[in-house]
């Protein structure tokens, strides 16, 4: 079996809530999922080869494994920032009242509020592994790794280190997020990580189709258990260790 193997600079804070979370939801995911690697996959062959090549590919994308390896460190930074949120009433009858008084005040149609927001500092180098179930990545995909520049929730950048390599193997740093972990380390980080199933077509990763997806079954979890341990937390941020 050949993977190949992109190592990645984390060049700004990385999020990314979990898939079953609500949008208010503010705890972030301490790895990438299977699901948000395969759609940056995905639109870096719209943008350089056009839709047409994009779908032809995604059967191919869809089905990748793929492994990674985060560095030895891995801190979450959790913090409260200021937002803006629609304004909603469920009172009819003093809706318009409302509606005034938050307009005179200049937050209409958009209150101000805070909410809990968690980011992820990676100490070092990320690297994801990518094989086909046959056993061989497909050509193209070297060509595409290094257009990705974020993974996760848009600011998250990242930047390549160098060209994609191959190897026969994956050494023991590396952990496979595309199928449950059947044997792990009772010291580990379970991680809920989402991936596309196997019934997911072009046209439901499509923003632009109105065919819905739905999670489960287009979009299905992976019960990841990653080899990091809790080693530090307090009120400011949480430090995991790879075991």
């Amino acid at each position: 079996m050949t993977w190949t193997i992109a190592t990645y600079h984390p060049v700004s804070l990385f999020s990314l809530r979990p898939a079953n979370s609500t949008t208010s939801g503010g705890k972030t995911l301490i790895a990438p999922t299977p699901f948000c690697i395969k759609m940056a996959l995905l639109s870096a062959s719209i943008q350089t080869t056009g839709v047409t090549e994009g779908q032809r590919r995604f059967p191919q994308i869809r089905d990748l494994r793929i492994a990674l390896a985060l560095p030895k460190q891995v801190v979450v930074v959790k913090s409260f920032a200021k937002i803006r949120r629609p304004f909603e009433s469920k009172d009819a009858k003093t809706r318009e009242q409302k509606i005034a008084e938050l307009a005179e005040k200049g937050q209409y149609p958009f209150q101000s509020t805070i909410a809990y927001r968690e980011f992820v500092q990676f100490g070092g180098l990320l690297q994801i592994a990518f094989t086909a179930p046959q056993g061989e990545a497909p050509a193209w995909l070297s060509e595409m790794l290094p257009v990705i520049n974020y993974l996760g929730k848009r600011g998250s950048f990242v930047q390549i280190a160098g060209w994609p390599q191959l190897a026969e193997a994956l050494d023991d740093t590396f952990t496979e997020v595309t199928r449950d972990s059947t044997t792990f380390s009772s010291n580990g980080t379970l991680q809920m990580l989402d991936d596309c199933g196997n019934q997911m077509t072009f046209e439901h990763a499509d923003i632009y189709n109105p065919k819905r997806m739905s999670f489960g079954k287009e979009r299905v979890p992976r019960h990841v258990v990653l080899p990091y341990r809790l080693k530090q937390s307090s009120r400011g941020y949480s430090l995991y260790e790879r075991l």
